[in-house]
């Protein structure tokens, strides 16, 4: 085994371990190049293929491969439960106004905070909507 092969596997090894220390997919190509290039030192002393291979096969590996890391790195929105009491009807238990953090509402037997989508205030005993749901308050709308 030459040295070149030697020095490319230890390339590959490193970056494949890099990756699985890190898990942000930042040298998995670099790993992928560096095999390329240790199989490609068996073959031929020249460098400069060795490293030709090494850089052609990382930058094909990055191009083939970014769209599913792309995909995977996507955050998804968590649904909660609390997301089936939107679009339910709620009555208002404590006049809502959004100007003094008042307000609470009545949904499914749940008393929520709730606060105005519009901004007006709304008063106690009214039938209302739910259009959203922020942290722990109902956002809610006059039907």
């Amino acid at each position: 085994m030459s040295t070149a092969t030697i020095i490319w596997l230890i390339i590959a090894i490193a970056m494949g371990v890099l990756e699985a220390c890190t898990v942000q997919l930042v040298s998995l190509w670099f790993a992928i190049g560096g095999a390329a290039a240790c199989i490609t030192s068996l073959f031929t002393d020249k460098l400069t293929i060795q490293l030709i291979v090494f850089v052609v096969v990382t930058a094909v590996a990055l191009v083939a491969t970014r769209p599913i890391v792309k995909r995977m790195k996507q955050k998804r929105p968590e649904a909660t439960n609390a997301d089936r009491y939107i679009g339910k009807h709620a009555v208002v238990l404590e006049a809502i106004d959004n100007d003094h953090a008042k307000g609470l509402a009545k949904v499914d037997n749940e008393k929520w905070t709730a606060r105005s989508a519009d901004g007006q205030p709304i008063e106690k005993g009214a039938r209302v909507i739910v259009t959203a749901i922020e942290g722990v308050k109902l956002i809610v709308k006059k039907t």
